[in-house]
């Protein structure tokens, strides 16, 4: 098990809200930039939100308005979607980036979780 471990995914019904939690261990995480990404069979594993220590954030264009990322205490990320849609369907990563902006490059994350399922029912 990494310094990242994610929580929460699992079968929720299209309409239905979700949230997706990511716990730190081992370090810690307060200074760096936090992201979710996504990655659909095939696909390449895309930035779904990121946050900076500051509060700083960015988002994926498919998901702004819906999904919300925020930082509960020094190590833990939330990412909480209010209208759960089934392309919303994907193994979702937690990651930490050393960079002081919300980037979307995967390359700068270098700490990773194992992924969760996450799968929306029309």
């Amino acid at each position: 098990q990494g310094p990242l471990v994610e929580s929460g995914g699992g079968l929720v019904q299209a309409g239905d809200s979700l949230r997706l939690s990511c716990a730190a261990s081992g370090r810690i995480f307060s200074g760096y930039t936090m992201g979710w990404f996504r990655q659909d069979p095939g696909k390449e594993r895309e930035l779904v939100a990121a946050i900076t220590s500051g509060g700083r954030t960015n988002y994926a264009d498919s998901v702004k308005g819906r999904f919300t990322i925020s930082r509960d205490n020094a190590n833990t990320v939330v990412l909480q979607a209010s209208s759960a849609k089934p392309e919303d369907t994907s193994v979702y990563y937690c990651a930490a980036s050393a960079a002081s902006i919300p980037t979307s490059r995967r390359e700068l994350y270098r700490y990773w979780g194992q992924g969760t399922q996450v799968t929306v029912s029309s």
